[in-house]
């Protein structure tokens, strides 16, 4: 039986930045030969970085996307990795108009090619396009209908690109069709709470249904609001998951198999099982088997603590945000609470404390604890810690014009809003906003005050998950002030004020935020589901008013299944209201009680 070394480079690449990630290819290429690997695969689009989005509609982008293709594939031969199967991830063009969807030849396909002595021998474009929560690539590509065969070293080896694997039928039944061995599949899959459970289940049980083993490599780092935990994993093809990358770690896993001999000649159209056909192709890249060799497996990377990912997750995302917008600092209100205490310990552990600023900003109605535990939590960490009284300018508004109650409250967060984007203008510092799910998701912010900033670290975090992050932070190393974590969380804007006198409390509130935003459950199901009727009329109505606010916040890390502005998209204008009526009960949805 014939055996194969698979490199998967779990790396890191930047949106645009063609030339950058060709590096990145070409130094995990040299380690994939210092490895012993016949083949190495990188994930989705690593040429380009993903996702582009609109970057794809101009002809330029996808032409530079080719031309850093060819050159790669030049390169790599000129480093002496002319021997290794390279396969990459890039954006291609069309060659054939795709009548079902209307579409001319020459739109962008999100494709991969195998780089092979000097050329881009064949390519494969993406099949299935998913055109749900984050994702828009039916809006940016056409499918693929090609599967190309790629014979190395006696083996059949497939591509499929990760949204293949997550839908029924398609490349995965064509592969079983044309008696591949092995199937390699790059990916962006953005990170969730769970989704490794879900990956897992997904890659052995297709590679039962492919009759090939399955090396799955995943993307890791920071997009924009996305980010990818790697995650990167090799199941055979009787759906043994037998090698598993670490999280949020770039990193090449070797991975040896024992495949079969290659002994199907299959090409020409196939039933994809999905409505559609494939046409199979074959190349042969080299076709004597390498010589027998001890195998390596690289084993099944310990799975981390829930809280742990969820750090992870956060750190990555605002480390790549910094770095690749070339911000050489960060500045955040520092108030003694929980929110800010979490914000500032991200910022620490992604960017080092010599990089992180931030501001005590106390005014009439501030106590001393809030000063004195955020002086704590900088002192602890080696922040740079800078007070400045907010009383006189509050005052100074108030000599000019009539404030009182909710518009007091606001105008002192607005004021502190305004000193710290004139510290990011006068310094160069990245603004981040400490507010958490639970409050955008009510609208408990104050548009151009603390919500202002460049980038959110926390605002898919719901509050109790918030106070859960703290607790274990603290536990690998004390870090977060005691007393931020304890006392009852205020925005400090009134005498006496607290979160409780407008919100209900947390950990119910955070339930029903679960059911309504995360699950989209109705009001009569809410109430089905065990709410309390005035509990849900109140909070939906917030969450349902707070819309506008939201539209206006700065981008943060997803780390849910529906997060603001990515996943979750609702209009402003809107006259919507739930029925008041029950759910009959023949629709009646099975949902456990909070």
């Amino acid at each position: 039986m014939p055996q194969l070394r698979i490199g998967l480079a779990q790396v890191d690449t930047t949106v645009g930045d063609l030339q950058g990630n060709a590096d990145v290819v070409s130094t995990y290429v040299a380690h994939a030969r210092e490895s012993g690997c016949h083949a190495v695969v990188f994930p989705e689009m690593t040429l380009t970085g993903y996702m582009p989005e609109d970057l794809v509609l101009r002809r330029s982008f996808v032409q530079a996307s080719l031309d850093a293709l060819t050159a790669l594939a030049t390169r790599l031969q000129d480093e002496g990795a002319g021997e290794l199967a390279v396969v990459v991830g890039y954006c291609d063009r069309s060659h054939r108009p795709s009548p079902a969807l209307g579409r001319p030849a020459g739109q962008p396909q999100n494709a991969a090619a195998v780089l092979w002595q000097g050329r881009v021998v064949t390519s494969y474009a993406k099949h299935h396009l998913p055109n749900y929560g984050v994702f828009d690539e039916f809006r940016y590509f056409v499918r693929g209908d090609r599967f190309p065969v790629v014979r190395l070293h006696g083996v059949d080896v497939g591509i499929v690109i990760c949204e293949d694997l997550w839908q029924e039928g398609g490349p995965v039944a064509v592969a079983r069709e044309a008696g591949v061995g092995l199937l390699l599949c790059p990916n962006a899959s953005p990170y969730e709470r769970f989704k490794d459970d879900l990956r897992g289940e997904l890659v052995t049980r297709r590679a039962v249904e492919a009759g090939a083993a399955i090396a799955y490599v995943n993307l890791v780092g920071g997009q924009d609001e996305l980010v990818y935990d790697g995650d990167s994993l090799v199941a055979t093809a009787q759906g043994e998951l037998i090698a598993r990358a670490p999280v949020w770690e770039q990193g090449l896993m070797a991975v040896d198999l024992d495949l079969p001999t290659a002994s199907s000649d299959l090409v020409g159209d196939v039933d994809a099982k999905d409505g559609t056909t494939m046409h199979v192709d074959r190349v042969v890249l080299a076709e004597p088997p390498v010589p027998p060799y001890v195998p390596l497996v690289p084993g099944i990377a310990s799975r981390l603590q829930d809280e742990a990912e969820v750090w992870g997750a956060l750190v990555t995302a605002t480390r790549d945000y910094v770095e690749k917008n070339s911000f050489r600092s960060v500045v955040l209100g520092l108030s003694g609470g929980i929110d800010s205490a979490v914000v500032a310990t991200i910022a620490c552990d992604a960017l080092g404390p010599e990089r992180v600023h931030v501001v005590g900003m106390p005014s009439a109605w501030s106590s001393t604890g809030s000063v004195t535990d955020a002086k704590a939590l900088a002192e602890l960490q080696g922040l740079h810690w800078q007070q400045i009284t907010i009383a006189p300018m509050v005052e100074a508004y108030c000599t000019s014009t009539h404030l009182a109650g909710l518009a007091l409250e606001n105008l002192q967060a607005r004021i502190r809003g305004t000193l710290l984007m004139a510290l990011s203008n006068q310094h160069g510092h990245l603004v981040l906003t400490t507010g958490n799910k639970s409050e955008l998701a009510t609208g408990f912010s104050t548009l151009y005050g603390d919500s202002a900033g460049g980038f959110a670290p926390i605002k898919d975090v719901p509050k109790s998950l918030v106070w859960a992050l703290a607790r274990w932070r603290n536990s690998q190393s004390y870090v977060i002030p005691t007393e931020s974590i304890e006392k009852p969380p205020s925005a400090e804007l009134a005498p006496g004020q607290l979160d409780s006198d407008r919100l209900p409390p947390y950990d119910e509130l955070d339930a029903l935020l679960d059911a309504y935003v995360e699950r989209d459950l109705g009001r009569a199901e809410l109430l089905q589901a065990g709410f309390d009727e005035a509990l849900v009329d109140r909070v939906v109505r917030l969450v349902d008013l707070a819309e506008y606010k939201r539209r206006q916040n700065p981008p943060g890390p997803k780390i849910t299944s529906r997060a603001f502005g990515r996943d979750r998209r609702l209009p402003i204008t809107s006259k919507w209201k739930e029925s008041p009526a029950p759910v009959p009960p023949e629709i009646r949805p099975e949902i456990a009680s909070p």
